[in-house]
């Protein structure tokens, strides 16, 4: 394997070039934080997609340009004299040795759920030592993060303080209601299309429904991103087979009703069957 040290350095160094005002990219000095970071979101799934196909090459270019945005938010933050890349390593290596002192100290942790106790412990100790006063098993979640992660994250920490439903059969049960209070609100709107008052209680119904969804998918230990990725490749995966089947029949799939178009979907889905 090449110099991990000496290719981030040309990696740095290529950063600093391409923000050069007098001979850089027009594209990279017209970015700023709040520009790139949606590139940033957007890397952070495409390595979460390169692992859920198991493609270990676009893995690696994945982290890289994973990588890529780190070291763009680091040199932006560079120029203003706030703090450089080599400031961001110093401070997640700090961080990493404090939040471990069952590795790097004397305290003794036996399990993973004994090491996220003691983790979530000292988060608290470091929000409190900088001023924040938010005392709430819920404080320091960011804000920022996908609303459905954010559900899980939330979920979990009412869950530390035991505010939790004991098995996942309560939580069906949960959901089995909120469907009704769905349909309930969905005929409110049917009867009065015009009421924006009907609208927006039917979305904060739906709303209810995916957290309690996601609760679902947390006491099932499945991973509510993954388990929607794998829906989303299976939709994409029977309607594209669905396509090319309408297709070898000589028609347009979306010149067909519904009810002809099921018929398709319903070929598309045999054929995945051993």
């Amino acid at each position: 394997m090449s110099n991990p040290s000496s290719n981030l350095q040309r990696l740095l160094d290529i950063m600093v070039r391409l923000r050069d005002r007098e001979s850089g990219c027009p594209w990279d000095l017209e970015q700023t934080f709040a520009t790139i970071a949606p590139y940033t979101i957007e890397e952070a799934y495409e390595v979460a997609d390169a692992i859920d196909r198991n493609d270990l090459p676009a893995l690696k270019d994945e982290l890289g340009d994973l990588l890529l945005q780190v070291v763009f938010h680091a040199q932006m933050a560079a120029e203003q004299g706030a703090f450089g890349f080599a400031d961001v390593a110093a401070a997640i290596g700090d961080k990493m040795v404090r939040r471990h002192p069952h590795v790097f100290g004397d305290d003794r942790q036996h399990d993973a759920a004994g090491v996220l106790r003691s983790w979530e412990e000292i988060k608290r100790a470091e929000r409190t030592g900088a001023g924040d006063t938010d005392a709430s098993a819920l404080a320091g979640i960011a804000r920022g993060m996908p609303e459905w992660q954010r559900a899980v994250k939330l979920q979990q920490r009412a869950a530390r303080v035991g505010f939790d439903w004991p098995s996942p059969a309560p939580v069906i049960d949960k959901l089995h209601e909120e469907i009704d209070e769905v349909r309930v609100e969905f005929a409110a709107v049917a009867a009065d299309p015009g009421d924006p008052a009907a609208q927006d209680r039917l979305e904060d119904e739906i709303g209810d429904l995916l957290f309690v969804c996601a609760n679902l998918a947390r006491h099932a230990k499945v991973d509510v991103g993954s388990a929607l990725r794998r829906a989303n490749a299976k939709f994409e995966r029977r309607f594209r087979a669905m396509e090319a089947l309408a297709a070898r029949d000589g028609v347009a799939l979306q010149a067909l009703p519904l009810e002809a178009q099921d018929r398709y979907w319903d070929r598309a889905k045999a054929a995945e069957s051993p």
